[in-house]
Order: structure tokens, then C-alpha cells, then sequence
């Protein structure tokens, strides 16, 4: 099988519940937590490439840093977008499963199932 990678904030119960749900599978998948070791540009872009998004829609529009950095302003391109996610990483949408060349935001956890043969 290909390797797995899970972007995780263990904070979350989303993130805690994929995780558990691929565990429960018997797969050790390789954990990111991405608020300690926050993901480069060049890595979110590639990201956003497997999920198939552009980088509005990996954002977490609740957050306060989301208001403070007025991050709705629709005239804000990609790079802005991902610049701010690299700043902020509480930003970004969790939990993300990797699987080769393809990525699933884990929202509700069971659609990280979807990656699995």
C-alpha cells in the first residue's frame, strides 16, 4: 500500500477520530503535526494539487486569525492565501490523509476511508 501521511492537530477530534478510524485498520500512517512543524508554501501547494482545492477552500474561516488578516477579501490570490496558512497554521483545515498522489480533507474523519483500497 502507498505511504500515508496525516496532517494532525491532536487538539481536534476530527484529527483524532481519522486517525483512530486508520489505526483501527491497522495502518500506521506517518503523522505531521502541523502546527509544531507547519507545512512550507511549496508543500501546501502540493497539497492543494492532491486535494484538488484551491487554497480559499483549505482554510479555516473561523479562526480569528481568518478575520484578523481579512482573509474573505476575495481580491486575496493563491500565493496570498498560502502565505498566510505558512504564518498561521491554525488555519489550515484538518485532518488531511496523503496517499501517493492524492489527499482527502478528513471532514467528517470516515472520508479519509476514501483514499484506502
Amino acid at each position: 500500500m502507498t505511504d500515508l501521511t496525516l496532517y494532525h492537530n491532536p487538539r481536534c477530534s476530527k484529527s483524532r477520530g481519522a486517525l483512530e478510524l486508520l489505526e483501527a485498520r491497522g495502518l500506521q500512517p506517518k503523522v505531521v503535526r502541523y502546527l509544531e512543524t507547519p507545512p512550507s508554501a511549496a508543500e501546501l501547494e502540493e497539497l492543494l494539487a492532491k486535494l484538488g482545492i484551491p487554497a480559499r477552500q483549505l482554510l479555516r474561516s473561523g479562526e480569528e486569525e481568518y478575520k484578523a488578516l481579512n482573509l474573505d477579501d476575495p481580491a486575496l490570490g493563491e500565493e496570498q492565501l498560502i502565505a498566510a496558512m505558512v504564518a498561521h497554521p491554525r488555519l489550515i483545515e484538518r485532518p488531511i490523509l496523503v496517499a501517493g498522489d492524492r489527499a482527502v480533507i478528513g471532514r467528517p474523519p470516515e472520508k479519509v476511508l476514501e483514499l484506502l483500497p
